[in-house]
This record gives C-alpha cells, structure tokens and sequence, in this order.
C-alpha cells in the first residue's frame, strides 16, 4: 500500500466531521471579522456560554426530560398499535380488503392537518401533544410491517407447511427473521417523526415544559444564542436515539442470520 492511500485510508472516521468543522469555522470567521452585523448571527462563543448557563441551572435537563418523556410515550402507542394493524393489514388478505383502502386514504393526509381535530378531541394539553406523536409514529410502522409481511418469499411458508411448523413456529423461525429489515425500516422512521413531532406538538399546541419552548422562549426573546442551542440538542438527540436503534438492530439482525442459516 503506497503512502497516498495510507493517507486516505487513517482519516476515514473523521470525513463525517470536515462538513460540520467546516461551517463551524466559517461562523468563528464571520463573527470575528465583522462580517455581518445582524444580531442574528451570535458567535459560537455566546452559544457555548448559553449551554453552559442551561446546564448548570438545570434548565436543559428540565426542558430535555419533558420532550423525551412525550417522545416515549407517544412513541410506545404509536408502534404498538402500528405494529399490530400492520400485522394484520399483512397477514391478512380480509382485513386489507376491509381496512387497507381507508388506510392507504389516511396516510395520505400531513400530519399537522390534524393538529387542529386533535385540539378539538383532546384540548390543548399533555394528551392532545401525545396523541399527535403517536400519530407520527403509527403511519411509517403499519406500511413497513405491512410491506415486511408481504415480502415474505412463499417458498419459505411452503417449507415451514412441509415440515408442519405451528402458527407460532412459523411466525418465529420464518416470519420474524424474513421481515426484520422491514420491521426496522418502520421503527427506525418512527422514531425519527416522533421527535420530529414532539417538537412540532410543543411548538404548535400549549406552551409548557420541553425543548420545543426553549426555542419559542429564544424566539420570543429574541435570544439567537438560546434558539442556536436549542437546534443543536435536537440535533444531538436525535443522532442518539437513531444510534440506539441501529445498534439494537444490528444485535438482532446477527440473531436473524444465526436462525436462517439453522433452519
């Protein structure tokens, strides 16, 4: 190997940081060179003292628990009750006949065009905030369990009637193991528009506790510093909730491959 490659190959992990560094560096320069004078464009500086401020107060993880408890919980109801209408909507041909068309309607409406009916069904609170983030997640789960079910090689059912697998063996041993990646797709998505909409759901309905109103509290402020901070905890957060789930799914997928090749 020459020394040309060994140079491209040893920075390899580091290529996903030159954007972020890059524009990190030309903020520095913008600000320091007085580029632009618009109370906008806050330094760095005066967004890591900010940082600091809300992390030695308590206010970030206040605002922080708030967010990822709504996001929990509307994560949970949602993908539970998207995973068992998918299920159904893909392990039987009835019930997609029945359901399938007023589902496939549904989906077709944004998410945020029901923020208002929710308002009217649950008031302006916790519930209503919940309801719209389990919304979020429930759409993405039923289609990619729906699609994992139907991408189910019939060859591998035939096997599993041949060797006169039970319905809970061929679910198990056959099912599970062929629509996994599917499966993931869904939760994977899922997550990401519960985040997206817990933020959505704290900006939009009643105003409280959660990372939402940290950037409408730097808004109304107009305190650029805060609302720069608040982006990058989104951010943050979401990267790691995305990291959880690729690595629990790795996990499993390693368990799926261990199951096909033995059966």
């Amino acid at each position: 190997m020459s020394n040309l490659d060994r140079k491209v190959i040893v920075p390899r992990r580091l290529r996903g940081w030159v954007l972020p560094l890059a524009i990190l560096a030309f903020w520095w320069w913008a600000v320091a060179s007085g580029w632009s004078s618009s109370p906008l464009l806050v330094s760095p500086l005066a967004v890591w003292r900010r940082a600091v401020d809300q992390v030695s107060s308590g206010a970030l993880w206040d605002a922080l628990s708030a967010s990822l408890w709504r996001n929990a919980w509307g994560f949970a109801i949602g993908a539970s009750a998207g995973l068992v209408f998918g299920a159904l909507l893909g392990w039987s041909r009835w019930f997609d006949r029945l359901l399938g068309p007023s589902f496939h309607t549904l989906k077709q409406i944004s998410l945020f065009a029901w923020i208002p009916m929710l308002s009217m069904w649950f008031g302006l609170g916790e519930a209503a905030k919940i309801a719209f983030i389990a919304m979020a997640a429930f759409f993405p789960l039923v289609l990619n369990t729906y699609e994992g079910l139907r991408s189910v090689p019939r060859e591998y059912l035939e096997v599993a009637r041949i060797y006169e697998f039970s319905l809970w063996q061929t679910l198990r041993r056959v099912v599970a193991p062929a629509a996994a990646p599917s499966l993931f797709t869904g939760l994977q998505l899922s997550l990401i528009y519960t985040w997206l909409a817990t933020l959505g759901a704290e900006y939009l309905l009643s105003s409280g506790r959660g990372i939402g109103n940290t950037l409408i509290d730097g808004r109304e402020h107009f305190q650029m510093d805060l609302v720069l901070f608040g982006v990058v905890v989104i951010g943050a957060v979401g990267s790691i909730l995305n990291l959880l789930l690729s690595t629990l799914e790795k996990h499993l997928l390693s368990w799926r491959d261990r199951t096909v090749a033995q059966y």
